[in-house]
């Protein structure tokens, strides 16, 4: 699990272009925000993917609390949860669903979080583009998020590390 700040300040990228024309890109510096927060298991390539106009304790605890309930995390189901070190999942002050269990990855690694190799995917479709406002940012993002529901192949090649804990039953 982890989350993706995203906003109208443009996702510059690499771009084709014939050969002695520079592309442009149109950038208006606006600073107006998205959280995506992402959901991955690396042994099935199940997701899910909340947008949420901020990240904070209050935030999480509701998406954590429809995350477990839409997984049916209970005591006839635990769920591992690994995530880092942010603020908003240490805090005392959050409270932990029934049948989810929370781990911690050591601080300043993330390349040990599987969820940080799915933004270039989330990313795809808003790179050198301009949108005017976060409405139309949220309609592109969830429709990405939406088809990437539907890769679970490749989300799990890109979050299954060799490492990775195999799923017990």
């Amino acid at each position: 699990m982890d989350e993706h700040r995203i906003g109208l300040q443009p996702i510059i990228g690499r771009v084709w272009s014939e050969r002695g024309k520079a592309p442009t890109v149109p950038v208006q510096h606006r600073y107006q925000w998205l959280y995506l927060y992402a959901f991955a298991c690396p042994q099935t390539g199940e997701g899910q993917y909340w947008l949420m106009p901020s990240v904070n304790t209050e935030a999480f605890q509701g998406v954590l609390e429809r995350f477990a309930s839409s997984t049916g995390a209970g005591r006839e189901r635990e769920i591992v949860l690994v995530l880092d070190g942010a603020g908003w999942h240490t805090t005392p002050q959050l409270g932990c669903p029934d049948g989810v269990k929370l781990v911690f990855l050591p601080p300043y690694s993330p390349e040990l979080q599987p969820a940080e190799r799915l933004w270039h995917l989330t990313d795809a479709p808003l790179k050198n583009q301009h949108f005017r406002t976060l409405a139309d940012l949220q309609e592109t993002l969830a429709a990405q998020c939406r088809w990437l529901e539907a890769q679970r192949e490749r989300v799990k090649a890109l979050t299954g590390f060799h490492w990775w804990p195999k799923i017990t039953n």
